[in-house]
């Protein structure tokens, strides 16, 4: 009887590694799906855009069976700490406020915010620098803010719900602006074009690629916006106890980089080598 249950006890054991090592090689990783290029759909349904493709070759690096989900934006945080998914890729910026919550691989990608509006607004030829890194500071970063906080009083600005860049407008760095919020980008580009607000805050390359593909006349004015609010790049949400994936996503990140994969695809995707 001895016997059969050390027999009983090995056999368990041998499952349990089986099982957790077919864990470690599944992973699901959540993106919106909702904000072109980084992540979207095509006209079936299908999950494109620039993340999709590079979480897709970061699982090929880490020969892990992955699966990517797709998750509303303002349930994103919440959707990874309840484990629905082990990753977040979906244009998610590495800011002090998000790790105090979840950890980040290191960054893949710059995501540098515009102001847009339509051809024809007033705010067209505001004299900025070309960009500003709110970080550094200095006097083209006040005078910058500055010209800003004038340019902008009384005006309503859109940006989606629960994002770095509603973060920015509502932190008082250029003035008390009327900021109205959406779910989803596509919703903010909408309102621009349909004239009901009178610009909007977002990833440059979400703007270029909106007026692309609708041929309205969008204008990025004033100057890109990085560092302070806007983090440090985009990387792969991670919750704080997976530390061995942690680990594997930043060495598929370094063998990405190194092969030159991230720039190819960024350059398919955004137009310009926007990776880290």
């Amino acid at each position: 009887m001895k016997n059969i249950f050390k027999l009983f006890l090995s056999s368990m054991a041998a499952l349990a590694i089986l099982v957790s090592s077919a864990q470690a090689g599944s992973v699901k990783i959540g993106t919106e799906g909702a904000y072109p290029p980084w992540n979207a759909k095509d006209e079936s349904g299908k999950l494109i855009g620039f993340e999709v493709e590079l979480a897709n070759w970061l699982c090929i690096y880490m020969e892990a069976d992955c699966t990517i989900v797709e998750q509303d934006w303002d349930g994103m945080i919440p959707g990874l700490i309840m484990r629905k998914y082990d990753a977040i890729m979906a244009g998610m910026s590495i800011t002090d406020e998000r790790m105090k919550t979840i950890n980040f691989s290191q960054g893949y990608a710059d995501e540098v915010a515009s102001l847009a509006v339509m051809k024809g607004s007033d705010l067209e030829g505001m004299d900025t620098p070309e960009g500003i890194n709110l970080s550094l500071g200095g006097s083209d970063v006040k005078a910058a803010l500055k010209t800003l906080t004038a340019a902008l009083a009384g005006k309503t600005i859109g940006v989606q719900t629960a994002t770095i860049h509603q973060n920015f407008l509502e932190s008082g760095d250029v003035g008390s602006v009327k900021v109205r919020t959406y779910k989803t980008q596509d919703e903010v580009n909408l309102d621009l074009a349909a004239g009901r607000i009178d610009a909007a805050l977002a990833a440059a390359v979400a703007f270029t690629d909106y007026a692309e593909k609708s041929g309205k006349d969008v204008v990025l004015v004033g100057p890109t916006f990085s560092g302070g609010a806007f983090g440090n790049g985009v990387g792969v949400g991670i919750r704080k106890d997976d530390t061995a994936l942690l680990s594997d996503f930043n060495k598929a990140i370094n063998k990405a980089r190194k092969n030159g994969k991230i720039s190819e695809l960024a350059i398919k995707w955004f137009g310009f080598d926007a990776s880290m």
